[in-house]
C-alpha cells in the first residue's frame, strides 16, 4: 500500500521530471493576500504570479501546499470529526502553468499521473467540464478516451473559477472517483450529487480570461493553469478507504489519541479522536509559522481550533494536557515532508501544554454552568445570550465550542443576546480606559481598536507582506485619505513592521498602494496591539481600504536583530561575571548600537569588560540555535528565565532561549517579544564600546555588534594609523611613542608653571601688582591680576604668597583664553575673622559666574568675564574692608 508520504513524494517527482519546479509549501499565513485569514489553496502563494504583478525564474511549478480553512468564508471547523471528508488543515497537491502550456497538456499530465503512476482504474474515473467548454470536453475524449457519458457538462458557477469579482477567471474540469455502488450518491449535475459515491479528487483549473466588468470579459494573452488535489483524499483512494479519517497518516495520529486516553480509535468515541487528530495537525502548522493563540484575528481561531480538540480530549477522559504529548507522533508522520515542524517542535509542544493546562483549570466549571444553564431546556431550546458570553469571557469557551457542545441537544445560543454582552463590556473597557490618566489625544486610538482591532504582526519570519489599509490618521485625527507630502500614520490588518517596544526601535521601510508610495520612518505600537506606521506619502496618495505591500528595511532589521540578540548574551556574560545581583535596568535596540544598563554598584572594571566581551563572542561563534517557546510569566520565569525591563507581560510570554553549541545546553533564557537573529553565529563581531555610571547604582554599557562592529573596529584602525602616521612610527610603537611625548609634555608643562611662580612672587608677569603687599582696615594684602596663568596653578601661587606675607590675604585673578580664575587665600589667624569662601565669591560675581567655594583659609571660583579681573580685585578690597572694620 502506498503510504501518504509516497503519495506526495509520487506527485512531485512526476511533476519535476515533466519539468516543474518542484516548490515549498508557502506559510500558512498568506504574505500576498490580505483578504485572506490563511492559505487555503495551492495557487495562494502564486496570485501575484497570475496576475502578472510578479515575476518567477520558472513558468511552471508543483507544490504540495498546506492549507488550513477554520474562519471566514472557508470554514469547515464545525464538520471536522463527523464527516468523512472535512478537515481544518489538510494538503493541496497542485501544478501550475504561468503562460506556459494549457488545457490539452494539463489534462494529459493529469490523467497520466492518475492512471499511470497511481494506477487509478480508468473505468472508475469521470471528469466535469463547464458546458460551453468544448475544447476541455474535446482534450478529454482525445487523451483519454472518455465517452460523453462520463464527460459532464456543468452549467453552473461550480465549474468556473474567479479570483475575485474582477481578474483572472475561467472553467473548470473536476476528474471525480466513483467508490462503487454500494455506497449511496449520483454523479455530478445529478439530484443525488450530494452523495459519497462519487467523490471529486482533482480540479483543473483553466484561467483564461480577464473579468474587466461585470459584463465584460476579454482573452488572457497568456493563459494559465491551477490545480488542486486533495491529498487526503487521494489517499484515502489509493489505500482503498473511503474515510478520509482511516488513511495511514490520520490513523497513526488517531491510535496515538487512543493509547494516551485508553479509549478505543472506533466507536462512539470516534469523532472525538477524529477531531484531535485533524485539531493537532491544524494548530501544530499554524504554530510553527508564528500563529499563537490569543483573543484576536487569527490568534483566537487558532485558540478556538486547539479549545474544541481540548475538549474532546476531555470528553475522552483525559484528566491532564493531553494534545501536547501527539506533537512527536506528528513530526514522526510529516517531519520529512515540513522540517519547519522539527524546527519549531518546542514552541508547539509548549504552547499547546500551556493552553490545555490553563482551559483546563476552568473547563469543569464552564460546563458545569452550561449544564445548570441547559438543564431546564430541550431539543430546538435557545442558551441565553448573555450565559455564553460568561462563558466566553470567565471560562474561555469561544463561542463555537459551546454551540459544539450543545449541538448533540439541538440546542442554540441566542446570539443576540452574545453580541449586546460583548458590547456592554467594551463600553465598560473604554469608560475604564478613559479614566486611567491617558493623555486625551491618546483616545484615538482606544476608538480605532474597536474598530480595526489589533494589527497581526508577520515580522518574526516576514520581511514583506500585503496588507489591507483599515485606517489613516492625521494630526491626531482619521482621515480618508493622505495625500503626497502629508505626514501620517498608516494602521493595516497585517504588517511584518515591528512596533517600538522592549527597547528595540520601530522598523523603517515602504508601503506601497497602486496608487502612491508611504514613506515608513518608524513604527510604534499603541494600546499593545495596533501598529502605528509613521511616515510621509512620498507620492501619490494612500487611502482606506487600500491594498498595499509593506517592505521593511531588510539591511536595518538585520542589525537591529543582531544588536537585540547581543542584548540577551551580553546580559548573561555579566550575569556570570560580576555576579546573579545584575538585573537590566534599561536598554535601547538600535540598528547601529546597543545601550544596556545594569544594576552593579561600582564601575566594571576593564579587565572585566573584556571577560564579559571575549564570553559573547565565544557563543556567538558556538552558533548556536535561537528558539522561542510560550509560557506563562511564572512558569517561565521557574524555567529559569530572566524577565527583561521594560516589557509588559501579560498571560502567556515568549520565552527566547540561545543554546550554547551542539550539545544543545541552553545559555541565555530570558522573556523577550523582540525579533532575534535565527542563530548566534548571525550576530556577528561584538565590541564594548563604553562603560559608565548612568545613576547611583546603575552602570551603563555601550556596544556594537555585526556590520556595526565591523565598522567600528576598522575606524579605530584607521585612527591608530593616522595616528602612527603623524608620529612618524609603526602602529605597534604608538603608546610607548605617545607615553614618551606624554611624559615630555607634563616635564614641560612642570616648569613652565615653576617659572610663572617664580616670576609672580618676583613681582613680574603681572598685569596688576604692587611692589609689595598693602593694608586694607588694617589686614596685609597681596592681589594681582595674572595674564597667561591657567587655574590650576593659583592655589600653588597663592600658599607661596600667604608664606610671604605672613598674615594677610592673597586674592590673584588668573586669565587665559577670555576666562578668569580666582583664587583668595587667607593665613590661618585670619580665617575666624575672613572667609576666603566669602571674598572668593565677590570676585566670581564681579566675573559673571556662580558659587565659588573651598576652605575658610583656601576658595577658588571663576567666571565667563575677564575684562572684570581689576574689578573683582577691587570687589575683594571692598569685602575686605567691609569685614575688617566689623
Amino acid at each position: 500500500m502506498a503510504t501518504t508520504s509516497d503519495i506526495r513524494r509520487t506527485f512531485l517527482e512526476f511533476f519535476g521530471d515533466n519539468q516543474h519546479k518542484v516548490v515549498p509549501s508557502s506559510p500558512l499565513v498568506p504574505r500576498n493576500d490580505p483578504t485572506l485569514m490563511f492559505t487555503n489553496a495551492g495557487m495562494v502563494q502564486f496570485k501575484n504570479v497570475f496576475t502578472g504583478l510578479e515575476k518567477r525564474p520558472y513558468s511552471t511549478a508543483a507544490t504540495s501546499q498546506k492549507c488550513v480553512r477554520a474562519g471566514g468564508k472557508h470554514n469547515d471547523l464545525e464538520n471536522v470529526g463527523y464527516t468523512a471528508r472535512h478537515h481544518t488543515f489538510f494538503e493541496m497537491l497542485g501544478n501550475f502553468s504561468f503562460g506556459d502550456y494549457f488545457k490539452e497538456r494539463a489534462i494529459e499530465l493529469a490523467w497520466n499521473l492518475i492512471t499511470r503512476e497511481y494506477g487509478i482504474p480508468r473505468e472508475r474515473l469521470l471528469v466535469t467540464v463547464f458546458h460551453t467548454d468544448d475544447d476541455a470536453a474535446g482534450y478529454w475524449k482525445k487523451i483519454a478516451g472518455l465517452p460523453d457519458s462520463r464527460i459532464i457538462r456543468i452549467p453552473t458557477s461550480d465549474n468556473f473559477w474567479a479570483m475575485g469579482d474582477t481578474g483572472p477567471c475561467g472553467p473548470c474540469s473536476e476528474i471525480f472517483y466513483d467508490h462503487g455502488e454500494d455506497i449511496p450518491g449520483g454523479p455530478p449535475g445529478s439530484a443525488d450529487a450530494d452523495g459519497d459515491r462519487f467523490i471529486e479528487i482533482w480540479n483543473l483549473v483553466f484561467m483564461q480570461f480577464e473579468q474587466v466588468t461585470k459584463d465584460q470579459r476579454l482573452d488572457l494573452p497568456r493563459p494559465s493553469i491551477d490545480t488542486g488535489m486533495g491529498l487526503e483524499r487521494l489517499a484515502a483512494v489509493l489505500q482503498g478507504k473511503h474515510n478520509n479519517y482511516d488513511i495511514d497518516l490520520m490513523r497513526a495520529l488517531i491510535e496515538a489519541s487512543a493509547h494516551a486516553t485508553g479509549v478505543a480509535p472506533d466507536g462512539p468515541q470516534a469523532p472525538s479522536h477524529r477531531v484531535i487528530a485533524d485539531h493537532l495537525r491544524a494548530s501544530s502548522f499554524l504554530i510553527a509559522d508564528g500563529v499563537l493563540p490569543s483573543n484576536e484575528g487569527r490568534g483566537y481561531v487558532l485558540r478556538r481550533i486547539m479549545r474544541r480538540a481540548m475538549r474532546h480530549a476531555h470528553m475522552l477522559g483525559a484528566r491532564e494536557p493531553l494534545i501536547y504529548r501527539l506533537v512527536p507522533e506528528l513530526v514522526h508522520q510529516m517531519g520529512d515532508a515540513f522540517p519547519e515542524l522539527m524546527r519549531a517542535q518546542p514552541l508547539i509542544t509548549e504552547t499547546l501544554k500551556l493552553e490545555e493546562t490553563r482551559f483546563r483549570a476552568t473547563l469543569g466549571t464552564g460546563l458545569r454552568l452550561l449544564e445548570e444553564e441547559t438543564a431546564e431546556l430541550g431539543a430546538g431550546g435557545t442558551l441565553k445570550g448573555d450565559v455564553a458570553f460568561k462563558l466566553y469571557d470567565t471560562y474561555g469557551f469561544p463561542l463555537d465550542l459551546t454551540q459544539d457542545v450543545l449541538r448533540a441537544r439541538r440546542i442554540g445560543v441566542d446570539l443576540g443576546g452574545f453580541d449586546r454582552a460583548m458590547a456592554e463590556q467594551k463600553a465598560k473597557a473604554r469608560a475604564a480606559w478613559a479614566g486611567s490618566g491617558e493623555a486625551a489625544n491618546e483616545a484615538i486610538w482606544f476608538d480605532l481598536h474597536e474598530k480595526v482591532g489589533a494589527t497581526e504582526f508577520l515580522g518574526y519570519d516576514a520581511d514583506s507582506a500585503e496588507g489591507k489599509v483599515l485606517a489613516l490618521l492625521a494630526d491626531g485625527h482619521e482621515v480618508p485619505v493622505l495625500k503626497a507630502g502629508q505626514k501620517g500614520q498608516v494602521i493595516v490588518n497585517q504588517t511584518p513592521f515591528y512596533g517600538e517596544s522592549g527597547g528595540q526601535m520601530g522598523d523603517t521601510g515602504r508601503i506601497t498602494a497602486a496608487s502612491g508610495a508611504f514613506q515608513v520612518s518608524d513604527t510604534l505600537k499603541k494600546l499593545g496591539d495596533v501598529h502605528a506606521h509613521v511616515g510621509v506619502v512620498e507620492s501619490g496618495e494612500i487611502k482606506v481600504g487600500d491594498d498595499v505591500t509593506l517592505s521593511i528595511d531588510v539591511a536595518r532589521r538585520t542589525a537591529l536583530r543582531a544588536h537585540h540578540s547581543a542584548t540577551h548574551l551580553l546580559h548573561k556574560a555579566l550575569r556570570n561575571r560580576l555576579g546573579d545581583h545584575v538585573t537590566q535596568k534599561g536598554s535601547l535596540v538600535a540598528p547601529d548600537r546597543l545601550r544596556f544598563d545594569i544594576s552593579h554598584p561600582k564601575a566594571v572594571t576593564p579587565d572585566e569588560l573584556r571577560h564579559v566581551e571575549d564570553e559573547v563572542n565565544a557563543h556567538v561563534r558556538l552558533n548556536g540555535p535561537v528558539e522561542t517557546r510560550l509560557m506563562t510569566p511564572d512558569e517561565a520565569v521557574k524555567a529559569g528565565a530572566m524577565a527583561l525591563f521594560g516589557e509588559k507581560y501579560g498571560d502567556e510570554v515568549r520565552v527566547l532561549s540561545m543554546g550554547g553549541g551542539s550539545d544543545g545546553d541552553e545559555y541565555s533564557v530570558e522573556l523577550c517579544g523582540g525579533t532575534h537573529a535565527r542563530r548566534t553565529g548571525d550576530i556577528g563581531l561584538f565590541k564594548i564600546v563604553s562603560e559608565g555610571a548612568v545613576a547611583a547604582g546603575v552602570r551603563r554599557i555601550e556596544a556594537v555588534a555585526g556590520a556595526a562592529a565591523e565598522a567600528y573596529v576598522r575606524e579605530q584602525g584607521d585612527k591608530l594609523a593616522e595616528a602612527a602616521a603623524a608620529l612618524r612610527v609603526r602602529p605597534d610603537d604608538v603608546p610607548a611613542r605617545i607615553t614618551a611625548l606624554v611624559d615630555g609634555q607634563r616635564k614641560l608643562e612642570r616648569e613652565i608653571a615653576e617659572a610663572r611662580r617664580a616670576l609672580a612672587l618676583a613681582g613680574g608677569g603681572a598685569a596688576r601688582a604692587e611692589a609689595g603687599p598693602r593694608e586694607i582696615a588694617g589686614i596685609k594684602l597681596i592681589a594681582r591680576r595674572l595674564d597667561g596663568v591657567p587655574g590650576k596653578d593659583l592655589k600653588g601661587m597663592a600658599d607661596d604668597f600667604k608664606k610671604q606675607v605672613g598674615s594677610g590675604v592673597v586674592a590673584l585673578i588668573g586669565v587665559e583664553d577670555g576666562k578668569a580664575s580666582a583664587v583668595v587665600g587667607v593665613t590661618a589667624d585670619l580665617a575666624g575673622r575672613l572667609s576666603a569662601v566669602d571674598l572668593v565669591r565677590a570676585a566670581v560675581a564681579t566675573l559673571g559666574g556662580k558659587g565659588g567655594g573651598g576652605r575658610p583659609d583656601m576658595a577658588q571660583g571663576g567666571g565667563p568675564d575677564a575684562a572684570q579681573a581689576d574689578a573683582a580685585l577691587t570687589a575683594i578690597e571692598q569685602a575686605i574692608a567691609a569685614r575688617g572694620v566689623n
